[in-house]
């Protein structure tokens, strides 16, 4: 069955299924009138169909008599550099992240690397797309090739402090990220960083178990300090610790706010499904938590709205205001390589930090393939909206926090299931509520 392509955040899913190059085309054609572009970037991930989606993407876009600079290959947050480091009024972004290698798709950028989401474009696309006719313009665009890597490589590198004492362990998954990994990290164990379309070692997603196996092994193996594991299209990154394992993504926020927060209130933007210990962490360093929707458009958006200084998501994405307020893999790994390189100094280790945080239990995001979504988040809006619970947040389904336990379950925006995330102060609880919602679900 094909599933509608056009997502809350992005442009996603099975080429020549869901979408195919007509449909890249049409976008490329209309592109130009989100924002008035007379000149767009187009950048492209790695992945099989991802030339052959460009060629179709570009030809739309110089049919509507727009100019394009062409970047080929790059990770996604090299786009958003692209956007905010060139001027540019819209920059694309052909990925389709951490899905699988049927997958392809498109991340949009306004000016300053704004994001486009449905209410900022895609929806106007989405119609154009289905409802308009494409008339070529008498005078076509023109493509220029354009290459930002030197440059972007020389702005991470200007960030990374002398990590010699470290023993790093990195894997590219056979992605984008592969692109660079060995002009930044130079000294670090770095494996899977061919890019292949086909992902052949590993699924692209790092929240994947099996994805992680071979970095954990190779953490153990050469007795590393940390590892990195980084997705298709190296906006995401995942941390494994000396000790081989893997660190809940939503725990790095804390290692970020012990870098950046300074103890003047700044502002820290962290999505919904992100432990309470990122809450009490951040607030004990004198700074500011601020719990808000899931995905970048919103992240983005909320971090520009607030001046906050950097945001973070259970999946792994960070954010950061010295970054556009965009999300870059690299730099989050950079400034977490930084930090650890300061603690080892004094023999502190990326394990001895991550179990300050030991005293939650969490279940991970719980994937449930359903129809019914909206009937099974309002079944167990019933079950508890009169019980004893001292928060409540209903801005991306609904979330409940009690004193030994809290969760929220939610519709993803970008595939066909409904997401729950619970955590509790000890390992009973947390199955215990876990069997309840579960059972929610089932008789919804």
């Amino acid at each position: 069955m094909r599933e509608n392509p056009f997502k809350a955040y992005d442009i996603r899913g099975i080429y020549n299924k869901d979408f195919n190059g007509e449909t890249a085309y049409k976008i490329g054609f209309f592109l130009k009138d989100l924002f008035g572009a007379d000149v767009i970037a187009v950048c492209r991930d790695i992945r099989n169909s991802s030339d052959e989606i460009a060629d179709f993407l570009i030809k739309g876009i110089l049919d509507s008599g727009c100019d394009v600079h062409n970047y080929g290959y790059t990770t996604t947050p090299m786009s958003y550099f692209i956007s905010f480091k060139k001027g540019y009024k819209t920059t694309v972004m052909i990925t389709a992240s951490h899905n699988p290698k049927e997958y392809n798709g498109f991340k949009i950028s306004g000016p300053s690397a704004s994001p486009v989401g449905k209410e900022a474009g895609l929806s106007y696309l989405e119609d154009a797309v289905t409802n308009k006719e494409c008339i070529v313009k008498e005078k076509m665009g023109e493509v220029t090739e354009k290459d930002i890597k030197e440059e972007y490589v020389s702005f991470l590198k200007s960030n990374l402090s002398d990590i010699s004492n470290l023993n790093v362990s990195i894997d590219c998954s056979n992605g984008s990220a592969g692109l660079i990994a060995k002009d930044v990290f130079k000294d670090a164990n770095i494996i899977l960083d061919t890019p292949d379309g086909n992902f052949p070692s590993h699924s692209p997603n790092p929240l994947e178990e099996n994805s992680r196996k071979l970095i954990i092994n190779e953490v153990k193996k050469n007795k590393s300090d940390i590892g990195l594991l980084f997705d298709g299209d190296a906006d995401r990154v995942a941390f494994i610790d000396n000790k081989g394992r893997f660190i809940s993504p939503d725990l790095i926020i804390n290692i970020l706010a012990y870098c950046l927060l300074n103890g003047n209130d700044e502002k820290v933007v962290i999505d919904i499904r992100s432990s309470k210990s990122c809450v009490e962490y951040i607030k004990l360093l004198g700074g500011t938590p601020l719990i808000w929707k899931v995905g970048h458009v919103f992240a983005k958006a909320k971090i520009k709205e607030e001046n906050a200084i950097f945001g973070g998501e259970l999946a792994g994405h960070y954010y950061f205001k010295d970054f556009g307020n965009c999300d870059s893999a690299f730099y989050a790994a950079i400034l977490v390589l930084n930090t650890l390189k300061e603690w080892k100094e004094d023999n502190i280790y990326l394990s001895d930090f991550i179990d300050e945080f030991a005293n939650y239990k969490s279940s991970g995001e719980l994937n449930f393939k359903v129809d019914n979504k909206e009937k099974i988040i309002e079944t167990i809006k019933e079950k508890y909206k009169n019980e004893n619970y001292y928060k409540y947040y209903d801005f991306d389904g609904i979330r409940y926090d009690f004193d030994d336990w809290w969760f929220n379950v939610r519709m993803s925006n970008t595939e066909p299931y409904l997401r729950l995330v619970l955590e509790a102060r000890n390992e009973e609880i947390l199955n215990d509520k876990i069997k309840e919602i579960k059972n929610l679900i089932k008789i919804a």
